[in-house]
């Protein structure tokens, strides 16, 4: 069984989200010890929410769901890479397909790149 080092970032380990046809980097989220066992027991990708305190399984709410599709672990066993199903089309909380849909221009600014999917009004009922 692989086992993460959840001690050396003080109980969170970092966990980017890959489009595993595409290789699209979707978003980088945290996992604590219990949303790993989570994803891989359920097969949906479980993160921990900073903001929340608590354990988010991405999808909950809007739908868009993160279906396992491979998981790889870096070489000091604390960074973990899922490669999955993007349900929905959207990772983004902004309806965004990627939470990096923000571009660095040559003036340092920044551009937005691409529409949202989806409206987040509408589907987080805010």
């Amino acid at each position: 069984m692989v086992r993460l080092d959840f001690e050396k970032s003080g109980g969170m380990i970092p966990a980017v989200a890959q489009d595993y046809q595409t290789g699209e980097v979707l978003m980088l989220a945290y996992m604590n010890q219990e949303a790993w066992e989570t994803t891989l027991k359920s097969g949906f990708a479980t993160y921990f929410s900073r903001s929340r305190r608590k354990l988010w399984i991405k999808g909950d709410t809007s739908g868009h769901r993160q279906i396992i599709k491979e998981i790889r672990v870096d070489c000091d066993d604390d960074t973990v890479l899922l490669k999955v199903e993007q349900i929905g089309g959207a990772a983004c909380h902004t309806g965004h397909r990627s939470c990096f849909f923000k571009q660095v221009t040559a003036d340092r600014t920044t551009e937005i790149i691409g529409e949202p999917i989806f409206n987040p009004e509408e589907v987080y009922k805010k």
